[in-house]
């Protein structure tokens, strides 16, 4: 199809939306290392996984075989509300850089919570009412996944309780109220409600906190009461497993217009929107059918990837999680208070960091400041204030056809806009007034936090 055909925003007819998740474990040549019981160092059973989690989400975490899983019809129903998401032609953003690189971006924001968040949180309170529970804990950093799940709590009638990292209940109260709104109870972490919060508050007193010490407190209150489960809204398999309907969704937009990118880049904390985006894409290089290049973009202040060793870790701070095999910076890093509080975990996906190992993910590192540069860059021509965790996928981007103006090639770029800034405006407003840090680890610093890894033969 003609280049001037090509739409700003690319909709898929909702007859067009995927029934079934793709499952990019089915194609791996290397499977992702099992989750080990942390007392035997034995991969874990599903009857082990199923005291912690839902039953049917603990059946899609072992599944490392089928390729695709059937999204259930009450799920699908309420994907419908708002899904299709557009895959948005940046026209505007190429014209400003005079660049010839083609620029599209998925935009995940078009719900309340603000993110692609949504896209699980519902698959997993659906399955949590399919098995009769009362209720779900979880933890949030920047507050995405938290406002997600108490939506969908909501929407099927659940008890909700979050832990909300200490630094963003602070810097983002208003997510905090939207969670409220859906009748979820928010606490910050570490808080004194919990043995684990109590011991890492006596160990780091004063501590902002981190993503590592909100899962440890939200396991802690799930074991504890009958009738609860622990929800996550990153890093495991069945969280890629839900989210990869972005990449479905992408990949069916692109096809209609006979579109094949080049470069595809996400935003990487724990995995889940990077993996959900590249799903299909990657599918398709482990079968030798097409090649691409996926870019991992993660904080300078938070580098799991590039400065992390590939080990097995615990999940939490307060060791309580099964060991997972990822690329982990240590599970007591506690990183500086950052503003892109969903990219602020120690470890990344044991599927993304398998991936990684084997060479079929780049990644790199963006400052804060470059990330918010890049954000008012954004939102100045394409009329979306994104969020900081977006914004380093933004940045890359940027980075990455200001090369192809440089070179005169013609790449055309994916990356994904995981959700909108409007309750980031004290991140903004710091770096307004010039307020704003670039901090990064030192090496000394890391080796510390390495040094205590797990012995795991």
């Amino acid at each position: 199809m003609a280049e001037n055909k090509i739409p700003y925003k690319i909709y898929l007819e909702e007859n067009e939306m995927p029934k079934k998740w793709y499952n990019v474990r089915a194609d791996m040549k290397n499977k992702p290392a099992p989750l080990l019981n942390p007392g035997t160092h034995q991969p874990m059973t599903a009857e082990e996984l199923g005291g912690v989690f839902c039953e049917e989400l603990v059946a899609q975490e072992l599944d490392n075989d089928n390729q695709y899983i059937d999204i259930p019809q009450e799920i699908r129903d309420f994907y419908k509300m708002y899904r299709p998401s557009p895959l948005v032609r940046a026209y505007c953003l190429e014209e400003k850089l005079g660049t010839p690189a083609k620029i599209y971006y998925k935009f995940e924001g078009n719900n309340t919570s603000g993110s692609h968040k949504l896209n699980s949180a519902i698959a997993q309170a659906y399955y949590a009412k399919k098995q009769g529970l009362k209720g779900v804990t979880t933890e949030t950093g920047a507050g995405q996944w938290g406002t997600a799940l108490s939506m969908a709590c909501s929407y099927f009638n659940l008890d909700c309780k979050v832990f909300m990292v200490k630094c963003s209940y602070e810097q983002k109260p208003f997510r905090r109220e939207v969670m409220r709104v859906y009748g979820a109870s928010v606490t910050p972490s570490p808080s004194m409600t919990t043995d684990i919060g109590k011991k890492i508050n006596a160990e780091h007193p004063g501590t902002t906190g981190s993503l590592g010490c909100a899962i440890s407190e939200a396991v802690e209150v799930a074991v504890k009461n009958p009738g609860y489960r622990y929800v996550l809204g990153s890093v495991l398999n069945q969280v890629l497993l839900h989210q990869s309907v972005i990449g479905l969704e992408t990949k069916a937009a692109l096809d209609k217009y006979g579109i094949k990118p080049d470069i595809i880049i996400g935003c990487a904390g724990g995995g889940s929107n990077l993996g959900g985006l590249i799903a299909p894409f990657m599918g398709e290089k482990l079968r030798g059918e097409a090649d691409y290049r996926f870019i991992a973009v993660e904080p300078a202040s938070c580098p799991s990837f590039t400065r992390g060793k590939f080990a097995y870790d615990f999940a939490d701070t307060g060791m309580v999680c099964p060991l997972a095999k990822m690329y982990t910076l240590g599970s007591d890093f506690i990183p500086s208070a950052n503003h892109a509080g969903g990219l602020r975990y120690h470890g990344m996906s044991p599927v993304l960091s398998q991936l990684y190992d084997d060479g079929l993910i780049e990644a790199t590192t963006a400052k804060q400041t470059e990330v918010f540069e890049a954000a008012e860059q954004f939102a100045r021509v394409e009329g979306i204030l994104p969020a900081p965790e977006s914004s380093h996928a933004i940045k890359v981007a940027i980075d990455e056809a200001l090369k192809c103006k440089e070179t005169g090639e013609e790449k055309t770029i994916v990356f994904g806009l995981t959700g909108t800034g409007y309750f980031d405006m004290v991140a903004y407003e710091k770096f307004h007034d010039g307020k704003m840090d670039d901090y990064i680890p030192t090496d000394e610093e890391l080796a510390q936090y390495a040094a205590k890894l797990p012995n795991i033969d």
